[in-house]
């Protein structure tokens, strides 16, 4: 079998393999299909999602039915004003062994887990807040100058409130750039509403099987990174980036006006993974300028950072990188040695 042959096995297998498990999350959650991609995609990329939307939207039956059908460890904190570092992490507390000597022993806190729910993250303080993030980022957990690691894979899901305010701490550049994707959770249509209303009061109470395990995930993981980015799409990845930067040698008139700052390298990092695995989904193991467009409003509307004047006018990041996506070409000519060495 050829290396062609052999790298389209994979791409078919992973996509069996990733319907598989969203077709037992469907049986749960009905409609939010794009959300149902976004949030596997994270997961299978190595990635953390922040989902934003009004309670009662199904967010947390959503990772709950995720846990199940990919029989990983899943715990869920509910983040309040009061809740410590040590209320997730762990501490170290007096135990007595059974002959009557006391020494301290490390409790595990809820963030030793596979799949996190931080519901409504946005309430606990800046302090605990960033306790998530070396765990988010390195996959550790450090207490009292003990490192832990924590067992892969590890997947966060975040929720925040958009519309109740009061009492809330807005997440740090720096803890919501380590999200993969950003996805705003929509109300469901009408076909969607009653089949919800059916299924939640005719007593149907479905399960998701377990169709998958931690060592296929990660095998998928790697996977992923070995699909094939060409320069040229690169070179895209890298335009729709800088073009964010207000300032910048890309920078558009919709950029000068209402942006304050652009997306990190982090954020060019983001689209080429999650393209990779849009690439894979379509039988694919070459990544294409549509799988880049598809990917570019999750994996960048929290990453820019709005002005004064784009919030006075009610502006929002999705109006911005759209007309970004419109505006940068897909390929730039390349200029010639000698038009380069005169300039």
């Amino acid at each position: 079998m050829s290396v062609a042959d052999t790298m389209q096995q994979q791409a078919d297998e992973f996509r069996e393999r990733y319907h598989a498990v969203k077709d037992q999350i469907s049986q749960v959650i009905v409609g939010h299909d794009e959300i149902l991609h976004g949030v596997l995609t994270c997961l299978f990329v190595g990635g953390h999602v922040l989902l934003e939307g009004v309670p009662g939207l199904g967010k947390t039956l959503l990772v709950r039915s995720l846990a199940q059908a990919l029989d990983l460890q899943f715990s869920r904190i509910q983040f309040t004003p009061d809740l410590m570092p040590a209320d997730i992490l762990g501490t170290n507390m007096v135990m007595e062994n059974a002959d009557g000597r006391r020494a301290f022993e490390f409790q595990k806190g809820p963030l030793f887990t596979q799949i996190c729910l931080a519901d409504e993250i946005n309430r606990a303080t800046p302090k605990t807040q960033s306790a998530l993030l070396e765990t988010m980022q390195e996959g550790t957990i450090t207490v009292a100058g003990k490192q832990f690691h924590v067992e892969q894979p590890f997947f966060v899901m975040a929720t925040q409130n958009p519309i109740e305010q009061e009492g809330t701490y807005p997440l740090p550049e720096a803890q919501i750039d380590r999200f993969f994707f950003k996805l705003v959770v929509g109300y469901s249509g009408r076909d969607e509403l009653a089949t919800i209303v059916d299924r939640t009061t005719s007593g149907q109470n479905p399960t998701p099987e377990k169709v998958m395990q931690a060592e296929e995930i990660l095998r998928w993981q790697q996977l992923i990174r070995n699909v094939i980015l060409a320069k040229h799409v690169q070179d895209y990845i890298v335009r729709l980036t800088l073009a964010s930067h207000p300032g910048g040698e890309f920078g558009l008139p919709i950029t000068q006006q209402y942006l304050r700052w652009g997306a990190s390298p982090r954020g060019a990092q983001t689209l080429a993974l999650a393209a990779k695995a849009r690439a894979l989904l379509d039988g694919r193991f070459n990544v294409s300028f549509e799988d880049v467009r598809r990917v570019f409003l999750p994996a960048m509307r929290h990453r820019v950072i709005l002005n004064f004047e784009a919030q006075a006018e009610g502006i929002d990041p999705d109006q911005v990188l759209l007309e970004l996506l419109e505006k940068v070409p897909e390929k730039t000519p390349d200029l010639p040695v000698a038009t380069v060495a005169a300039e």
